[in-house]
């Protein structure tokens, strides 16, 4: 007589992966130390890792970020002898003002919205200089919230990657 017994395939069901102890990722407070120890890739890591977050209003300072291991370029010379001290941005004008000099004087505006980044076609804040400034006209830079008031920053110098900054509005 033969077995009339069936056997079941074994079951599909999917089930995510064990992870071994240990190895969850906890979210690392991000610093503005932090940020100027990191490596460009880095860098841009965090930034495609973070969100848009809202369009900050107030003044920021700014700190400009050569990235380690990276030669400094000609624009980073420029901006640092410029006196660049960070951004004080208008919400109801759309715009904002860079903090120039030692003593911080507003001047070279640019018109913020929000749009698609250049780097990772992602959701960011554009700061665009192309229809408010002779000087920087050629410049564009995105900026996404890292930390809370902390903003990491991208300029395009004619869409072409070169620096990065940092926006601290946590005074």
């Amino acid at each position: 007589m033969a077995n009339s017994r069936t056997t079941r395939a074994p079951s599909r069901a999917r089930t995510a992966p064990k992870k071994p102890e240990g190895s969850g990722r906890r979210q690392q407070t991000v610093t503005v130390e932090k940020l100027q120890g990191m490596s460009q890739r880095q860098l841009d890591n965090l930034f495609r890792r973070s969100r848009a977050g809202d369009i900050p209003a107030g003044v920021a300072d700014g700190i400009v970020i050569v990235a380690r291991g990276r030669p400094v370029s000609r624009l980073a010379t420029w901006v640092g002898g410029l006196g660049w001290r960070g951004k004080v941005f208008n919400p109801a004008g759309h715009d904002l003002l860079n903090r120039i000099s030692p003593f911080g004087l507003p001047a070279v505006r640019a018109k913020v919205s929000r749009g698609t980044s250049l780097l990772d076609n992602r959701p960011t804040i554009v700061l665009d200089y192309s229809q408010t400034s002779f000087v920087a006209h050629y410049i564009r830079d995105e900026i996404r919230e890292v930390a809370p008031g902390l903003y990491l920053g991208i300029v395009y110098w004619a869409q072409r990657k070169t620096i990065n900054f940092v926006l601290d509005f946590r005074r």
